[in-house]
């Protein structure tokens, strides 16, 4: 499956286009903003539908569902669903509305009065969690969605599809790692990618509407970091309500109510709801390289990005404040 591209350069006023076969960034161009939306942007495989999860349940105060997480926060520019029929569902919702997105930052309106929330995730395990994502992929499903959506005669423009992926597992890792941006990985976004996406919102999170979150502190914390994203939404939640939402985030509680959570559950994509939440870990991603490995991979991260988003990038908070 080709990789999200970069399209040209963004000037002050534009937008960089990000499209390939799952989404296209141009969705968001007819799209009106209100008050207190709240838009939910990662990197795949970083924690989209849990963070989507968590912030319906707060948004809501419930712990479960009227309907499935799909329609409660659609994924706006994914090329399965018909762009009207989306825009015409969120302009019904009478809550705050959760709207999904691949998109980085600099290819997003930007409206002061939405709340943008970014989740990082160490690379390492996006790339080896993508691998299983995309074997559970029913691609024969996903083509007929979006052929029924917006048709396949784009798909000459979008290029060739990438090479078949090395047999060999260190193989395949460094061709993701050492990718250009739009090279295409069948280890999902390139390492590039990610972290262009992590630095579109860290550059800005200071902003008042600006606010990123971690895997990993999701996993080690997911308590405190309700209660920050509750702040963070300026929603107030007693103890008691806490817990429940606790309770109900976690990786095994939504695993258990896949059919209500997987993304496009419509359109019947997955080849397993459950295999969609594969197995929420941390770490398996460094794990797999030597010392020499982690030695060469940190030196491409350094030349990618700043030292402090690197140690963000593959850590998290490490227990320092977020920005206020």
């Amino acid at each position: 499956m080709p990789n999200a591209r970069l399209k040209g350069s963004k000037g002050m006023d534009e937008l960089a286009r990000y499209r390939n076969l799952v989404f296209d960034s141009a969705r968001w161009a007819d799209f009106s903003f209100r008050r207190g939306d709240i838009v939910v942007s990662t990197p795949p495989k970083c924690g989209t539908t849990w963070m989507q999860t968590l912030c319906a349940m707060v948004v809501l105060d419930a712990v479960e569902f009227d309907r499935p997480l799909a329609q409660i926060s659609p994924w706006l520019d994914m090329l399965t669903n018909d762009l009207g029929a989306v825009v015409r569902d969120l302009e019904t919702q009478e809550h705050r509305r959760i709207i999904k997105t691949h998109t980085p930052l600099d290819g997003l309106p930007y409206d002061e009065r939405v709340l943008y929330v970014c989740v990082g995730r160490d690379p390492r395990d996006v790339a080896l969690s993508f691998e299983h994502h995309l074997a559970n992929l029913d691609m024969d499903a996903f083509m007929a969605a979006r052929a029924a959506a917006v048709g396949l005669d784009d798909l000459a423009e979008l290029g060739p599809a990438p090479d078949p992926p090395p047999t060999d597992a260190e193989e395949r890792f460094w061709e993701w790692a050492n990718a250009d941006p739009g090279a295409g990985s069948s280890m999902g976004p390139t390492l590039t990618e990610i972290l262009h996406h992590l630095r579109t919102f860290w550059d800005q999170r200071a902003s008042q509407n600006i606010a990123l979150f971690h895997y990993g502190d999701l996993l080690t914390d997911l308590p405190g970091e309700l209660r920050r994203l509750s702040d963070v939404l300026e929603i107030t939640v007693t103890d008691e309500r806490l817990a429940d939402y606790t309770a109900a985030g976690t990786f095994e509680s939504m695993k258990r109510r896949a059919d209500d959570l997987v993304p496009d559950v419509g359109n019947r994509i997955w080849h397993s709801n459950r295999d969609f939440f594969h197995r929420g870990r941390e770490g398996e991603g460094r794990d797999l390289l030597s010392d020499d490995a982690l030695r060469r991979y940190q030196e491409r991260v350094a030349e990618l990005v700043a030292p402090d988003l690197d140690t963000w990038a593959h850590s998290g908070w490490h227990g320092s404040d977020p920005p206020a």
